[in-house]
């Protein structure tokens, strides 16, 4: 099992059409230029049933990689767009020039920029230079998960059903390192892949609505779902009122500080709020130059932190499961929501990648 896909778990299209993305291009033919923002899934506990969301789910791998846009510009030229907006393709030149010799002008991919070191995803290898990972001999591929444009078509309006249709045909005829991604519509597979593939470096599942369009900024029609360990820290300050906070700032065993992510649960707010102010334990507001306004702990109380799988060495969020406290109530559990609505009472987490 590898993370991309040559076509042939869903949706496949027809192989046998090589350059499917049609014509050559041209200035007429880019209707798509960056910088575009992108869509992002929310993130939540479980793999989501087949059938709870009209149409259906696609299940993805979730890949330990860069995010970015792939536009094929006039001339073969490529842009790898982070979500940052930087341009990633002089660091990944071999990239940018596969995808400028083999895709028409007018094309724009939604992707991963994945290393691959001992046969399993490699992070680290990411941020290292593009002369240090060819003296190591680690290769990097692109691996598409959608398709927003082909020359002369917006395609971000069509369902996502028949936008990785058309980029089977669009990918027909290319090889590694560009593939499509590894995706099913078999909720059993996916919960299979789930487990199987942690080793590999596979942070875990997207569920993405069949009948989704391409809409910039976080959605509930997506949604990832992480492989997470859990992990002991010190709750040092609380963000929002008092009685209702929304974040909290928690302090890691390496001394390094992070606000947590999605927005707390009311069960959550209301175990945070009694133990802490109604313990009489918040300060005044201070500005905390990295995190913004806080109510700091006159002191620490003992927490319990989700962190993400693939970065825990350095994580750069972190979901709060409980205040661990003999005496407090039991906030784990958050409410439930129903596919394609927010979690009752609760506001749209912020999310991560």
């Amino acid at each position: 099992m590898t993370a991309a896909d040559p076509g042939r778990a869903s949706g496949a299209g027809d192989p046998g059409r090589a350059g499917g993305a049609g014509g050559a291009g041209g200035a007429s033919g880019i209707v798509l230029r960056p910088p575009l923002e992108v869509m992002r899934p929310r993130s939540v506990d479980e793999i989501p049933r087949q059938g709870g969301v009209p149409g259906g789910f696609q299940y993805s791998l979730k890949l330990d990689g860069f995010r970015a846009l792939a536009f094929v510009l006039d001339g073969g030229r490529v842009v790898l767009q982070s979500r940052a907006r930087r341009d990633l393709a002089p660091e990944f030149p071999g990239i940018a020039g596969y995808l400028g010799e083999r895709l028409p002008p007018g094309v724009v991919l939604d992707g991963e920029l994945c290393a691959y070191r001992e046969g399993r995803l490699s992070f680290t290898d990411l941020l290292r230079t593009h002369r240090d990972r060819e003296r190591a001999g680690v290769p990097v591929s692109y691996i598409a998960f959608d398709l927003l444009a082909l020359p002369g078509r917006d395609l971000r309006g069509r369902p996502l059903r028949e936008r990785w249709d058309l980029l089977a045909e669009a990918l027909a005829g290319t090889g590694p390192p560009l593939q499509r991604v590894l995706a099913t519509d078999d909720e059993a597979t996916a919960r299979e892949w789930f487990g199987a593939l942690r080793a590999a470096g596979v942070e875990g599942i997207v569920a993405k609505a069949w009948d989704s369009t391409y809409r910039p900024g976080p959605t509930w029609s997506w949604r990832k779902i992480r492989h997470a360990d859990t992990e002991d820290a010190l709750l040092v300050g609380v963000f929002g009122p008092p009685d209702r906070p929304h974040a909290l700032l928690v302090r890691l065993a390496d001394g390094r500080t992070l606000r947590t992510s999605p927005r707390l649960t009311g069960p959550q707010a209301h175990q945070v709020a009694e133990l802490t102010a109604g313990a009489g334990l918040l300060g005044a507001p201070e500005e905390d130059p990295e995190h913004g306004t806080v109510r700091p702990l006159a002191a620490p109380l003992p927490v319990e932190l989700r962190l993400p799988a693939g970065r825990q060495d350095r994580p750069d969020t972190a979901r709060f499961v409980r205040v661990r406290d003999a005496t407090a109530p039991d906030a784990s559990a958050a409410p439930t929501a129903l596919p394609g609505e927010r979690p009752p009472g609760e506001h749209p987490p912020a999310d991560g990648r």
